[in-house]
């Protein structure tokens, strides 16, 4: 079955930033989703933050079986409403990757309830991302670690929660290390944060980040589907207790009435 993705991207640098225009000049969220084309497994399509709905609609995502972020210079712009829609869909089950400065992006923020700060250089640094996790299905393929010649440091501490798995740790130029590759699991969504992908290098022409991303789609797709009864409080009638019991006491609802929210 073909995994459908959603490459969003922030669309912004690409239209006024002649350096990445010359990197990227069909912009990054365009060359994501052409690696991950490459996976005949995998069919990618893209959005961005100037179309209708940031090109999110609530019928779209609900075809969505892994939405990656990449956002940057305006956080900020991206609609709450939208926000909304990406984490109740994540809850329901659809994967999440949020790439490099996507770790400040409302959705990363809304589904980690945390800061999710970081230290940070752009200096151009070396960064080696070595794979400690040999074995997971993120890092299949890759030598135990790999270089990027040119990239923005990011540096500990990192406020976001313990994660389920470090997959990546990477190490700069200057001395600082940073936890690279983490995944989580919120309600019955997969979650992945790859920190490689600063605009004004040419990170996501790589060939180990191209087989990072298509790994981490694939880790991230659920096959069972949608889990729309995540959202659901029933009131359970006496009648229906799995054992017999009595109702007794004073109660604030009534039979079959919703609770309060």
């Amino acid at each position: 079955m073909t995994i459908k993705a959603v490459v969003w991207g922030e669309n912004i640098h690409e239209q006024t930033n002649a350096v990445v225009r010359e990197i990227y000049p069909n912009g990054m969220h365009n060359t994501i989703a052409a690696a991950l084309n490459a996976d005949v497994g995998i069919e990618a399509t893209t959005a961005t933050l100037q179309q209708p709905e940031h090109g999110l609609s609530a019928e779209r995502l609900a075809k969505t079986d892994v939405l990656l972020w990449w956002g940057h210079k305006d956080h900020g712009a991206v609609s709450d409403e939208i926000v909304e829609r990406v984490a109740r869909r994540v809850w329901e089950g659809m994967g999440l990757i949020v790439l490099h400065s996507g770790h400040f992006s409302k959705p990363f923020k809304r589904l980690m309830g945390t800061p999710c700060a970081l230290k940070w250089r752009e200096a151009g640094e070396r960064e080696r991302v070595w794979v400690i996790n040999p074995r997971h299905p993120i890092a299949a393929g890759l030598d135990e670690n790999f270089v990027l010649e040119n990239e923005e440091m990011y540096g500990e501490q990192f406020s976001v929660p313990e994660p389920l798995e470090t997959v990546f740790i990477s190490w700069f130029a200057g001395g600082e290390v940073f936890r690279s590759g983490l995944t989580w699991r919120r309600g019955a969504g997969n979650i992945f944060y790859f920190r490689p992908g600063h605009e004004t290098y040419p990170t996501y022409h790589d060939a180990n980040v191209h087989k990072v991303l298509r790994n981490s789609v694939r880790w991230a797709y659920n096959p069972e589907g949608t889990y729309s009864a995540i959202h659901e409080a029933p009131n359970v009638p006496v009648e229906q207790a799995l054992e017999p019991i009595v109702e007794r006491g004073p109660k604030l609802h009534q039979a079959g009435e919703a609770g309060y929210r």
